[in-house]
């Protein structure tokens, strides 16, 4: 059955926690159209960046690159994102359990960090990754609409 991922990471520092640059920030998509796949394989992958005022760069990758378990068995497919880097703030001391999607269906997960450097010299800096993901044929537009089901795992980022 056909899988289709993308996945979104929105980075910022302090300068995007509040004001103008938190509304810059707040408007951009947690959804794309698809392009072409390269591949099979091939994972829709959009990059936004505070220093580029989130300016969308996407690129295809290998779906392998992607930080997310995806298992097919019984005619569902599991979705499982996984929490890296380990030491990254916030704590998750319970996570959801991981999504069964059926054919025709799609996940959308959300997943917020918060770095600071090795030494603590810099200041904080933060992501926040989205997984679209669906299971069986769908058309350029999926990632647009309403999920079929819709965790957010964003925590407190003070």
């Amino acid at each position: 059955m056909e899988i289709t991922v993308q996945w979104i990471r929105t980075s910022w520092t302090k300068e995007s926690r509040g004001g103008e640059g938190a509304s810059r920030r707040n408007a951009a998509p947690i959804g794309f159209a698809l392009p072409p796949a390269e591949t099979t394989t091939s994972a829709h992958v959009i990059r936004m960046h505070e220093r580029d005022g989130f300016e969308p760069y996407d690129a295809q990758e290998d779906s392998g690159k992607v930080d997310v378990q995806l298992r097919e068995a019984d005619g569902r497919l599991r979705v499982f994102p996984r929490v890296q880097p380990l030491f990254a703030l916030p704590p998750r001391p319970r996570r959801p359990p991981a999504v069964r999607l059926a054919p025709g269906q799609w996940v959308r997960w959300q997943l917020n960090y918060r770095f600071s450097s090795a030494l603590g010299i810099r200041d904080w800096s933060y992501w926040l990754d989205t997984f679209n993901i669906a299971y069986g044929p769908v058309n350029a537009d999926v990632f647009l609409s309403t999920p079929t089901v819709f965790i957010d795992e964003q925590g407190p980022l003070r």
